[in-house]
């Protein structure tokens, strides 16, 4: 659906009549600005967001517009190659197209000094904290301030490459029958409570808990023989 309707946006703006095939420069600012801000927020303030605009499809012809408004397409994420949208509000004929973007980000992340095989132990001397790329790959980078020492690399990773969610080996917190400590937190509350797992308890997975009752609720892994509830 989402390529059936930017194709539509094509064809229409096609056919829109003669006007300049890229976008005027107060455009480009404004798709600059709400991309840089929209990415940044995203961040929390912490890293460098560079914003890089692509170029419209040369065959492109937008009818003259008054007023536009850029806006971020339902279903992208502002990190790596993506695309933002333009759509004219005031104008002859209103038209909405998506222009190609690069997201790069910039922040301290945990990198290797050297390559290393799959299986190796991370230890502090096989990294050091600087600031990298994040935004190169999906898997999220390891930025926290902490050095991931004694997690054990799932494939080989080359020396300079930024340390990433991909690949370190997922540890297992408990083993099925396991007794579990359940934690619920929200705004102004938290409860505790206890239970026993029904399954593995894979970092970050859902796993099934049979409370005390015979109730049973789904929650996350997080630590050793820690589930967190969803609220």
């Amino acid at each position: 659906m989402k390529y059936l309707a930017h194709c539509f946006a094509l064809v229409l703006a096609l056919v829109m009549g003669p006007a300049a095939a890229s976008l005027p420069e107060p455009w480009r600012q404004a798709l600059q600005s709400m991309t840089q801000s929209a990415a940044q927020a995203a961040l929390a303030g912490q890293g460098e967001v560079v914003v890089e605009l692509g170029e419209l499809d040369a065959r492109l012809r937008l009818a003259p517009c008054e007023q536009v408004q850029p806006f971020v397409p339902a279903g992208q994420n502002l990190w790596g190659r993506s695309r933002v949208g333009l759509r004219c509000l005031q104008g002859a004929k209103r038209w909405s197209i998506t222009v190609p973007v690069q997201v790069r980000v910039f922040a301290p992340a945990w990198t290797l000094r050297q390559s290393l095989p799959a299986g190796t132990t991370l230890s502090e001397e096989m990294m050091e904290r600087r600031r990298a790329e994040i935004s190169a790959e999906t898997s999220p980078a390891l930025a926290q301030a902490e050095p991931p020492v004694g997690r054990v690399l799932a494939q080989a990773a080359e020396g300079g490459a930024v340390l990433r969610q991909q690949h370190l080996r997922v540890r297992q917190w408990f083993e099925a029958g396991a007794p579990v400590q359940l934690s619920l937190a929200g705004e102004g509350f938290s409860l505790r409570s206890e239970g026993q797992a029904l399954g593995p308890g894979l970092e970050g997975a859902t796993v099934r808990v049979r409370l005390e009752s015979g109730r049973i609720v789904l929650g996350q892994a997080s630590g050793p023989n820690r589930v967190t509830l969803p609220w």
